[in-house]
């Protein structure tokens, strides 16, 4: 899945550069009812002045489907 993100403008500085990037290592997001799971890798928008994550979100979001049992 491709993750297009409308935002232009950080909210924070206003800053109008923006990157994205995704955490590394052992940084995964899990689902919390399903044990055998390897869940998704969190990708984030950044602001690239100041270094505020604009917005995050999981690369697999199938993986959380029946999750809010």
């Amino acid at each position: 899945m491709k993750h297009l993100s409308n935002i232009e403008e950080c909210p924070k500085c206003g800053g109008r550069e923006l990157g994205r990037g995704k955490q590394n290592g052992y940084a995964v997001m899990l689902p919390i009812n399903k044990a055998m799971s390897f869940g998704s890798e969190v990708e984030h928008i950044i602001c690239t002045s100041c270094g505020y994550i604009v917005e995050s979100y999981v690369k697999k979001p199938g993986k959380f489907k029946g999750t809010m049992k």
